[in-house]
């Protein structure tokens, strides 16, 4: 299945976004008015609310959105965030965001600081019935939940590892691949610590090298220790460099100046319709599982769209939306009810589409050993995140 899982990493998404002609629409902003909605007649017309949808480019399933109209009359006015978590927190704390945007969709991570600012409205899980058919282990993420209360709601769930090329390195099942000195020179990371950090962490922590407790929320030692360690691959010629952006990611491996990489499963595909054989490794540390997960401001409830915010969270995890995602994306919502409306609905969607790619990303989550590692977009210490990253570009 040619699938695009891609995987959020601050600028590279947009970038990726416009490779794939999917870039960030805006469909521009509005209150709520009178609508036409299509297909029915004049008596059935009704006010129609105009939700404003903040989030990542992947997260809009363009010409699907009239399905959501029909069926719950909502009209989704989509605006692409950018996907950099940085700049959305700061829009919606010190901007104008919540005066512009009802929901957004935002890497899992930013849910506690969101909320200790007063820029959330926790979800109320009873007027979003569909909520408990989501995966057990994608209702338990740890960071979509502050003071007990539900803040963030998994829409989008997947996991990364590393890309080799099997012609040169052989089969791959752990990170070490990376960090191998025979390959010196051969191996990569990506140029962003939200990614990076966690997959070398996953590594010291799973092979008995290093004391770690969570590797998505690093203490300040175990943070010094992963960084120092990185540090001396670098000076120690270990990667090729550390890429930025889909483009540079791509062409790293097509061009094959890179055997080995940590990085986005769409990569892989792209290099197999180059027609370099490249494969994803199952590593036996086990993959790092990352969200993008469904926001409520607090603008919508002063704009009294809350229980629309609620009707539009159940209806994204009834099932059309899941496979409208997965048809444009590759993308996965975690929940069965989407192989559940590809078999009700025949004539909309190949059902056999979306088993195959729910087997495959439940496939990754359940191949791991012990807890799942998940991304952390705001760990407790991420300031420092960024302080060391900069010292190892630096270095």
């Amino acid at each position: 299945m040619d699938n695009l899982y891609d995987h959020p990493s601050n600028i590279s998404r947009r970038q990726f976004l416009k490779l794939l002609g999917v870039g960030g629409l805006s469909l521009g902003l509005g209150g709520i008015e009178l609508l036409r909605r299509p297909g029915l007649s004049a008596a059935q017309q009704k006010q129609t609310v105009q939700l404003t949808f903040w989030a990542s480019g992947t997260m809009t399933i363009e010409q699907y959105w009239q399905k959501l109209e029909q069926q719950e009359g909502i009209k989704v006015n989509f605006t692409d965030n950018g996907n950099d978590p940085g700049p959305v927190i700061s829009k919606l704390i010190f901007g104008n965001a919540q005066q512009l945007y009802d929901v957004g969709g935002l890497q899992g991570g930013a849910e506690k600081e969101l909320a200790v600012r007063g820029q959330l409205e926790p979800w109320d899980e009873s007027k979003i019935p569909n909520y408990k058919t989501l995966w057990p282990w994608a209702r338990d993420i740890p960071y979509i939940r502050y003071q007990g209360k539900l803040y963030g709601i998994p829409t989008v769930i997947n996991a990364d590892s590393v890309i080799y090329l099997p012609e040169k390195v052989g089969k791959v099942d752990t990170y070490a691949v990376v960090f191998d000195p025979k390959l010196k020179g051969k191996t990569a990371m990506e140029d962003a610590w939200i990614n990076s950090a966690i997959f070398t962490a996953i590594y010291l922590k799973e092979n008995n090298l290093q004391k770690i407790g969570n590797p998505g929320n690093l203490t300040k030692d175990e943070l010094g220790a992963v960084m120092e360690f990185l540090v001396k691959k670098k000076k120690d010629g270990q990667f090729r460099t550390f890429w930025n952006g889909w483009e540079q990611g791509v062409q790293l491996v097509t061009s094959q100046e890179v055997w080995a990489m940590t990085g986005w499963e769409p990569i892989v595909y792209a290099a197999r319709r180059a027609g370099v054989k490249a494969d994803y490794a199952v590593p036996k540390e086990g993959y790092e599982g990352w969200s993008n997960d469904l926001l409520l401001f607090k603008g919508a409830g002063q704009r009294g769209r809350k229980d629309a915010a609620h009707r539009f969270a159940n209806w994204e995890l009834g099932g059309y939306y899941g496979n409208a995602l997965g048809k444009l994306r590759g993308y996965m919502v975690p929940t069965d009810n989407n192989v559940t409306y590809a078999k009700a609905h025949p004539q909309e969607w190949p059902m056999q589409e979306q088993k195959d790619l729910a087997d495959h990303v439940k496939s990754k989550f359940f191949s791991m050993k012990g807890a799942i590692y998940w991304q952390n977009v705001r760990p407790d210490n991420f300031q420092l995140y960024e302080e060391w990253w900069q010292k190892l570009r630096n270095a």
